[in-house]
């Protein structure tokens, strides 16, 4: 055993109880087994290991078994509550407060002891939640989908909030300028400032004491990234959040603001106006209602998820997919069967080759979207898919419906057509049965691993987010 661990302090706590028992001081147990009491004390409080001999000498005064002695089992409430503080006070947790430590006197009654212990535990407790593993957060993201499923992906309370907030800015049609974002923050008591030095773990920054919203520089004059991302800071003030205490409602939080900023850059009263009249002439189409309001496709794609099941009576699915096939985000409500893991978690799952999601990445024409309609397990669906490419790698955002709505959007005449039967692994999992007798036993491929499979999403106030770099960042642009 190693000084100061936890079976020490246990072992320590035994042999005072045992002493206790028996009406001995520490010179008296001391003298029996040949010892100091002061080296005695040392023993009792964990901070000297004894000799074999030393414990056979202390069991035989003690009138005990040395199994007895050594077991790691607390000899009393009041001891098992004095080691958990020990345990809980040498942490790394508790000492990142930089707070002095409570010693377990005998002036500490059992009732303070067992709160302050308690105050620890839930100290570890929120701890422990709002730091994520990769299965913590694919199971929050799960209920989060099934929670805004169930909602129809429509949170009417922010979509007042956000009409309102517009109209203040003096906004009445059109793409919301990045003056009338300005104007939006300037009534919440913040100046938008453009930086070039934001720590990388943030995309914006707000100072709270001055009035300040740091944003990157424009990459792209006029674009959609600045207005959203001021948009988002400014929902944090708007909707009351404070540090989130679990990882759960870290991206409750983070729905939120996306949302917010995608009511405010396409408001929806205009947005059903659009899409209604679309609706009726048979000619809906993502990629007008992403030019209409000066947003990306992703975001109107999501937009419409949003209204289409509460203003134009129809039921739809959402799937941003990347270049290798993998489910990077999705929303259904038409039963499209998303493929899942045993937890329910869409994220990182492939998708069927045969679904336009992964086809559209064939298309030599990539400037406008790419339509098909697949017959799958769950009936035929048609889908609108538009492929992008990021600085790392390609992606595809797919809009479909059940194939009785097709007949509302432009492309429903299209005559591509696919058979899918995922998720049986024949469809396009499984190779041809003469390829897999040929390479059988002959090939070996090093799989790709993924670093963040083993790592847990980082702590702090805010997960992900380096605190130290954004105060320091604070402190540097408040002095200018």
């Amino acid at each position: 055993m190693k000084a100061g661990s936890s079976d020490l302090a246990t072992l320590g706590h035994r042999i005072r109880h045992f002493r206790g028992e028996r009406g001995l001081t520490l010179d008296q147990l001391g003298e029996a087994v040949g010892m100091a009491g002061s080296q005695l004390s040392l023993i009792e409080n964990g901070k000297r290991e004894p000799k074999l001999s030393t414990l056979d000498a202390l069991a035989a005064a003690l009138d005990v078994e040395l199994a007895e002695l050594l077991s790691r089992e607390a000899p009393s409430r009041r001891a098992a509550l004095e080691l958990e503080l020990g345990r809980a006070q040498s942490g790394h947790l508790y000492a990142s407060l930089g707070l002095p430590q409570i010693k377990a006197s005998r002036g500490i009654t059992d009732e303070t002891l067992e709160a302050v212990v308690g105050l620890h535990r839930e100290l570890q407790r929120r701890a422990t939640e709002a730091i994520a593993t990769p299965e913590e957060a694919r199971r929050a993201n799960t209920e989060l989908r099934e929670r805004m499923r169930e909602r129809a992906n429509f949170l009417p309370e922010i979509e007042t909030l956000a009409e309102e907030q517009v109209r203040a800015s003096g906004h009445r049609s059109g793409a919301l300028t990045h003056r009338e974002v300005s104007v939006m923050a300037e009534r919440l008591g913040f100046q938008l400032f453009y930086v070039d030095d934001l720590p990388d773990s943030t995309r914006s920054i707000s100072d709270l004491s001055n009035g300040r919203i740091y944003l990157p520089p424009a990459s792209i004059p006029g674009g959609h990234g600045l207005r959203s991302m001021a948009l988002q800071a400014m929902a944090h003030r708007l909707l009351g959040h404070t540090p989130p205490a679990s990882y759960t409602e870290f991206l409750w939080q983070r729905l939120e603001i996306n949302y917010f900023a995608a009511a405010c850059l396409m408001p929806q009263d205009a947005s059903v106006a659009f899409l209604q009249e679309a609706k009726k002439e048979k000619r809906l189409a993502i990629e007008d209602f992403r030019d209409a309001f000066g947003v990306t496709h992703e975001a109107a794609a999501l937009r419409f998820t949003n209204l289409a099941t509460s203003h134009l009576d129809m039921t739809l699915h959402f799937l941003r997919v990347a270049g290798d096939g993998a489910l990077l985000k999705g929303y259904e409500n038409d039963g499209l069967p998303l493929p899942t893991d045993v937890t329910g978690s869409i994220e990182g799952q492939w998708v069927c080759k045969k679904w336009s999601a992964r086809t559209a990445f064939a298309h030599t024409n990539r400037t406008t979207e790419n339509y098909q309609y697949t017959d799958t397990p769950a009936g035929t669906f048609w889908c609108a898919t538009q492929t992008g490419r990021t600085d790392a790698a390609e992606f595809s955002i797919t809009v479909g419906v059940p194939f009785a709505q097709a007949k509302w959007f432009r492309g429903r005449e299209t005559t591509l057509r696919a058979v899918s039967t995922c998720p049986d692994e024949s469809c396009c999992r499984s190779a041809p049965s003469e390829l897999a007798e040929r390479w059988a036993g002959r090939a070996w491929p090093s799989a790709r691993l993924h670093a963040h499979v083993l790592s847990p999403l980082p702590s702090g106030t805010f997960p992900g987010v380096d605190d130290a770099s954004v105060y320091e960042f604070l402190e540097a642009h408040a002095e200018q």
